[in-house]
């Protein structure tokens, strides 16, 4: 009877070659997943309320959301030329937006607003976006609200 040998191949077997491809492509996967999240960190949240405007110091140009509520007797229009300032309780912003204002847009009720801050600390719109019906605020703005302590339940049905 001859004996064999069972002689090891230097080197790495197929099976240790696929697993080692596996877990190079989960690094890399997890490596791209963590710069995207990273780069969008700030884009992620749905809008800003005019206190996160103010604390995170937006550029002037970055395109943002601004949500809030529209404060009482600030808004003024000039054919269609519209300026109002939004507040969450503890900050306002005054926004600029030229154009037709949708129906439901009116002072005192919820808002949310695309844009950019401009060089004079005001925000210049692009398009206005009201509430969709009469007890609707956003969520983010209830919450915002309730942490200024500035949250009227009559104003809103949530």
């Amino acid at each position: 009877m001859t004996m064999q040998t069972n002689v090891r191949r230097k080197g790495m077997t197929r099976k240790q070659k696929r697993l080692t491809i596996i877990a190079g492509l989960a690094v890399v996967l997890a490596i791209a997943t963590s710069l995207v999240l990273v780069a969008l960190r700030d884009q992620i949240v749905f809008f800003y309320s005019p206190s996160d405007v103010v604390a995170r110091e937006v550029a002037a140009g970055q395109p943002i959301r601004l949500g809030g509520l529209v404060k009482e007797a600030s808004w003024t229009r000039q054919g269609q030329q519209n300026t109002f300032t939004i507040t969450d309780g503890g900050m306002e912003v005054v926004a600029h937006y030229n154009g037709i204002l949708p129906d439901l847009f009116r002072e005192g009720q919820g808002v949310v607003a695309e844009g950019s801050m401009n060089g004079d600390g005001e925000f210049t719109a692009t398009n206005v976006l009201a509430k969709h019906d009469e007890n609707y605020i956003p969520k983010e703005v209830v919450d915002a609200l309730k942490a200024q302590g500035e949250w009227r339940p009559e104003a809103g049905g949530q």
